[in-house]
């Protein structure tokens, strides 16, 4: 199965009081790397990287490479990454932020409700917030419903007027 994650607020979390993976790489490639991952991720993305295809879907204009570099400092492999720039080669400035469906991703997880609300009809955002400590799991048990083919749940703070139906 083809996942992929957001960048910002999701596996990049600058909150007060956030928890960071500790470097895994040697001190050269900290000199460019700077961007703190999320507590966690890095374990969570060896894990799924074992049986499913690990992307990254961004709004940033960062560099895919970069982005690719970055996540391999922490010992994760991504197969590609689609930034803001690619997104409008395929899909122009109009239309939805992100659409993981058009680029074949059957589970995306980000931490906007919005991007839940734009792909509705897909079910296939995982929304997890910047200050769960149990984001891994909910993503975990996103995974295991998307490969059940269930829908993964409801973002926890979307707007009560989005959840009948």
């Amino acid at each position: 199965m083809r996942i992929s994650f957001d960048l910002d607020d999701t596996l990049i979390c600058y909150q007060p009081g956030a928890l960071h993976e500790p470097p895994r790489s040697r001190w050269w490639p900290r000199l460019w790397r700077g961007e703190p991952l999320r507590s966690g991720a890095a374990t969570l993305l060896a894990d799924l990287a074992a049986g499913h295809e690990l992307w990254v879907y961004t709004t940033s204009y960062r560099h895919p490479q970069t982005v690719s570099w970055w996540l391999w400092g922490y010992g994760v492999r991504v197969r590609y990454v689609i930034n803001q720039y690619r997104h409008e080669q395929v899909f122009g400035r109009r239309g939805r932020s992100k659409h993981p469906a058009a680029f074949g991703i059957r589970l995306h997880v980000d931490d906007s409700w919005g991007v839940w609300l734009e792909n509705r009809f897909e079910r296939n955002v995982c929304v997890v917030l910047p200050d769960d400590p149990d984001w891994a799991q909910k993503v975990r048990d996103a995974v295991a419903r998307v490969a059940r083919n269930e829908v993964p749940a409801p973002p926890p703070d979307l707007p009560e007027e989005y959840r009948a139906g």
